[in-house]
């Protein structure tokens, strides 16, 4: 006995094509914004020389984390320099910071309503779940009709995968913050605005910055896989050290991912510690 199949592949080709098609002149605009704030963002910070780098790089992670994180950051930035990568880490370090941003912009006001709104986190959760569990392949897929091939494409499918932890994390910190304090709050004639910006955000910040410490890691992952579809950066230098079976290659660019996500993943944690 014959089943007929779903023909579900041919509904999401039908739909990404309608979508492309009636919104070109959106994706088109955002296509520039963004081509505009990744090329104006790279060139910053190749004007800026080596030195320069590595003593801000150094100075932020003494301030705000240790000098034994400064020395070592410096350290693993200089031997990126060394090792030939420093303008794919500043392409790869461009995505990843602007990716980040859309990310978190997007994501915190959503988590903000899912913490405040049980209608919203029912309907919220099963979708964060579904984006978690799709493969991040997946994403390159209809990123690539919508902004063609290149660094958008990359940002558009990073910010998608990017987003489910830091809106999952500012819901918990604002659903945990203990009622007695939200009592107290009512008690002394808080109004619901006052409650979330006097009360629940400072609270639950720390957890809040741990989401956005999980979105610069995934966006990081998603940056280098992204170099499928043309993304510029580390993930490029894999890509092609793995078509031309040059393996050292392709480890001393893995290296330099490596170091950059260290520092990145230090940082914020540094940040978060210091905010709790």
């Amino acid at each position: 006995m014959e089943i007929q199949s779903i023909p579900l592949g041919d509904w999401i080709e039908g739909g990404l094509t309608w979508l492309t098609t009636e919104y070109s002149v959106v994706t088109r605009a955002i296509s520039r914004v963004t081509q505009t704030g990744i090329e104006g963002l790279n060139a910053g910070l190749m004007w800026l020389p080596v030195w320069g780098l590595l003593a801000l790089v150094a100075l932020l992670c003494w301030k705000a984390a240790s000098p034994r994180l400064a020395i070592g950051a410096a350290a693993g930035m200089a031997l990126i320099w060394n090792l030939g990568l420093w303008d794919p880490m500043i392409e790869t370090l461009t995505l990843v910071v602007i990716a980040t941003l859309v990310a978190v912009v997007i994501a915190i006001p959503v988590g903000i309503l899912a913490a405040l709104s049980n209608r919203l986190y029912r309907v919220i959760m099963p979708v964060l779940d579904f984006m978690q569990t799709m493969p991040a392949f997946v994403y390159l897929i209809p990123a690539i009709p919508f902004f063609g091939i290149g660094s958008v494409s990359a940002i558009f499918a990073t910010v998608i995968f990017s987003m489910p932890p830091a809106i999952r994390f500012t819901t918990l910190g604002i659903r945990q913050v203990p009622v007695e304090l939200i009592e107290a709050a009512d008690a002394y004639g808080a109004n619901r605005r006052q409650k979330l910006i006097k009360v629940q955000l400072p609270l639950s910040l720390p957890t809040v910055m741990a989401g956005i410490n999980q979105t610069i890691m995934l966006a990081l992952s998603m940056v280098v896989i992204a170099a499928m579809i043309g993304a510029d950066g580390l993930g490029s230098e894999v890509w092609r050290a793995i078509q031309r079976l040059r393996p050292g290659d392709g480890f001393e660019a893995g290296i330099a991912v490596v170091i950059l996500a260290m520092i990145l993943d230090r940082l914020t944690q540094s940040l978060t510690k210091s905010r709790r």
